[in-house]
């Protein structure tokens, strides 16, 4: 059985998908439950930070707890979309208070390799992605409760970018946005402005009446906040990558959008954090931990 194959024989099958906005990073997470069952899914959950104090919080992720266990739910995934740039996850934490298994794309290893150089990490950091549960790799399926999901290998903004299909929703991470945002960047370390076309038609090869969900949203235009499309409106409407906009004229697009943005605000602790699973960096002597502030590198 092929990939799409896979993915046809749930597409009849709605899971009940209920988003958490988190508007300092523009975030959405979301929980995702079985349509026959109350087992559900974490997907790209936030932990918050003060960076001028230093100051950690989970006043996201305990919005999702409260919720979670509200609605009598068990939790099977939590999935990371991606090693995310501009958010810290709290997939540990959810983790700890919830259950569950944490998973990501596999090559987790090759953002950990380059990462790893970047932030001088020791050998007792792992790069094998051995800090996550589950490493997914293009095309394997798991279980929701009795709702299989599938996960597609979808790089280009990141090498370990994946889109995992629940049913009829799909969760793109930040491989695409909505209609009228476009497309992520496609210039961090690993990054590839025409590898992400190539994912991103991957996507929208999928039936035109799979939901898409976001993980970001930044209201272009000042519109009201949005996070959920189909592939139909994405192949009519995106502004980048619609239907008849060729590869070369996106790669160029992307690549010259691209040299003009400055990296994202919380890009160095995020990537320290994500790189682990959502854990901090051992603690020090003292027993402090530290984020490391790289000095003309990115």
């Amino acid at each position: 059985m092929n990939i799409v194959e896979n993915i046809l024989i749930d597409l009849a099958r709605k899971p009940e998908v209920t988003a958490f906005y988190d508007e300092v990073t523009s975030t959405f997470s979301y929980v995702v439950k079985d349509p026959d069952s109350n087992v559900c899914a974490v997907v790209d959950s936030v932990m918050d930070i003060d960076t001028a104090s230093g100051r950690l919080s989970m006043e996201h992720a305990d919005r999702i707890i409260d919720f979670v266990r509200d609605q009598g739910l068990s939790v099977e995934w939590i999935i990371e979309t991606h090693v995310h740039a501009d958010h810290l996850s709290a997939a540990p934490y959810i983790q700890e208070k919830l259950g569950g298994k944490i998973g990501i794309g596999a090559e987790i290893s090759t953002v950990q390799t380059t990462f790893g150089k970047i932030f001088n990490e020791g050998t007792e950091f792992a790069r094998d992605g051995s800090q996550f549960d589950r490493l997914f790799e293009d095309g394997d399926t798991y279980q929701v409760g009795g709702l299989r999901c599938v996960a597609l290998h979808t790089p280009g903004h990141t090498p370990a970018c994946m889109t995992h299909v629940m049913g009829d929703a799909g969760f793109v991470g930040d491989t695409l946005f909505m209609p009228d945002g476009g497309t992520a960047r496609a210039d961090f370390p690993g990054g590839d402005a025409r590898q992400l076309y190539r994912s991103i038609r991957r996507v929208l090869s999928l039936p035109d009446e799979l939901r898409l969900f976001m993980c970001h949203d930044y209201q272009p235009g000042g519109r009201e906040v949005r996070y959920q499309t189909t592939v139909g409106e994405e192949k009519r409407e995106n502004i980048h990558v619609r239907d008849g906009i060729s590869e070369d004229a996106f790669v160029d697009m992307r690549e010259a959008r691209d040299a003009t943005l400055g990296m994202p605000r919380l890009i160095l602790p995020s990537l320290q954090v994500n790189m682990r699973a959502g854990h901090l960096p051992p603690a020090e002597s003292n027993g402090t931990s530290y984020l490391k502030l790289p000095l003309n590198v990115l």
